[in-house]
């Protein structure tokens, strides 16, 4: 039987304030433990929750950048479970009347874009973090993330693969670095997913029982968890057994999932609106200023770029992929306005050196402006694009420009004929079985000549002079 994936995504996304959703709280990652708290963070009897409002208008940007319905009204209830981590007994979130509902966002798959639907975008307070004794069966509670602010972006069940989940976690992280509301940092739980499958026969309209996913922290894992748990319930459902609801963990060292809990509904957290916070009034003014503060989002730089630049969709799409990238390239573009050439090289000979040491392009030496003058050279002739990459890699390793890279290593291109031409006639003379085969109309041969000039000119003559010199030569009777 042919089974149909149903997958629906909750990711949680942790937003870039200074200070807690709640109180006054620093949010600073990497702190020793159990500094970054207060009573209030720590649910001592009688404090107050004091409402952030950077966090609220960070959520609203999220809301209004996935298309979602702002709700003027909105809710603070308490829903309640007992962990070790989370010391008032129960988390601050939104139930009935959430911040958004009904949006969406378009993600690429290998069949085209595809829109992914939003159910809700809702606020809510983090839980603190359980350090695992790996020599003891002890654990440790660290309690500075408690009340870090944070926002559920809730999907409805439109996914269908593992890689689509993957593309649509990475269009959040992509949305909210472009926003600056959050690092979307999987590996330090800035961006947290959890993820609900169930299969059903293809063409049934209604839906499986369905597993919850937890404890994935990259979107490999995400792809990877997914892949297996639709072959485990394709190999129940086979074996005529029933898929039970229930909360599973992914083991990234296995690759496996295996079972956590059973899996909670709504009415077993018994959510209630919270007494200590006032309902929030979004007004029309407030709207606006929020709506006017929103960047240029990254379907539209992208579409912008074709537009613009006359770049292809490829281009456009990987140079827009990240908003450090795309003002990297924009202003390279002021400099340098070969928009196809600058884009090459950013894409192929840039990014290949930052890949490799995993360097931040806006610390990396090679500015905007030196890449434009490492072009600029290329277009004059004063050097070559081979000996271009190498000075590319030395500024990129060292520092320093491109002129006085060239000047004091001497890369400067070769482009005097009087020079070249000696040159030239020394390889044909020297090579009368190559000459006599290109002569016989094996063009080919012509890459031999080229290289042999460039060898006795260590790669520094003008290749184009090169060429003509060689044909005028060779093609002589």
């Amino acid at each position: 039987m042919d089974f149909e994936a149903v997958i629906g995504l909750e990711v949680h996304v942790q937003l870039k304030t200074n200070s807690k959703i709640f109180c006054s709280c620093s949010t600073e990652f990497g702190a020793p433990p159990n500094t970054h708290t207060c009573p209030v963070c720590l649910g001592m009897p009688g404090v107050l929750p004091v409402l952030n409002k950077k966090a609220v208008e960070y959520a609203m940007k999220m809301a209004l950048a996935t298309n979602c319905t702002i709700n003027t009204i909105n809710v603070f209830a308490r829903k309640h479970y007992f962990y070790p981590d989370l010391p008032k007994g129960y988390q601050i979130s939104q139930y009935e009347l959430p911040l958004a509902e009904d949006g969406w966002i378009d993600v690429d798959t290998d069949k085209g874009s595809r829109r992914i639907r939003i159910n809700r975008i809702h606020m809510e307070d983090d839980a603190g973090k359980l350090i695992h004794d790996e020599t003891r069966p002890v654990s440790y509670v660290d309690l500075n993330r408690t009340g870090t602010p944070l926002i559920e972006i809730v999907s409805e069940p439109d996914i269908r693969t593992p890689e689509e989940a993957a593309n649509y976690l990475r269009k959040i992280r992509q949305i909210v670095r472009y926003l600056g509301i959050s690092d979307g940092n999987m590996e330090e739980g800035s961006l947290r997913c959890d993820a609900n499958i169930s299969l059903r026969p293809r063409g049934q309209e209604a839906f499986g029982t369905k597993a919850e996913l937890k404890n994935m922290n990259s979107f490999k894992h995400v792809q990877k968890a997914l892949e297996y748990e639709i072959r485990r319930q394709t190999a129940l459902l086979l074996d005529g057994k029933e898929i039970v609801q229930e909360t599973r963990l992914y083991d990234a060292s296995k690759g496996v999932t295996h079972s956590m809990r059973g899996k909670e509904e709504a009415h077993d957290y018994r959510y209630f609106p919270d007494p200590d916070l006032v309902p929030i009034n979004i007004d029309d003014s407030w709207l606006d200023q929020v709506k006017e503060s929103l960047p240029e989002l990254p379907d539209a730089k992208k579409d912008r770029f074709v537009s613009e630049y006359g770049l292809p969709e490829y281009d456009a799409q990987v140079l827009t992929s990240s908003i450090d990238l795309a003002e990297y390239f924009e202003e390279t573009v002021k400099l340098y306005p070969k928009a196809k050439k600058a884009s090459n090289w950013i894409m192929v000979e840039l990014l290949k050196l930052t890949k490799k040491d995993g360097q931040d392009l806006k610390a990396c030496r090679v500015t905007p402006a030196v890449l434009a003058e490492l072009l600029d050279l290329i277009d004059k002739g004063s050097i070559s694009s081979k000996i271009a990459k190498k000075v590319l890699e030395e500024i990129y390793d060292n520092g320093g420009t491109p002129s006085e890279i060239v000047k004091r290593q001497g890369l400067a291109q070769v482009s005097d004929e009087s020079e070249l031409l000696a040159i030239v006639e020394n390889v044909v003379k020297g090579n009368p079985k190559e000459v006599e085969k290109y002569r016989a109309g094996k063009k080919k041969v012509m890459g031999f000549f080229v290289g042999q000039v460039m060898r006795q000119t260590k790669g520094k003559a003008n290749p184009q002079l090169v060429n003509k010199l060689l044909k005028k030569l060779l093609d002589e009777a």
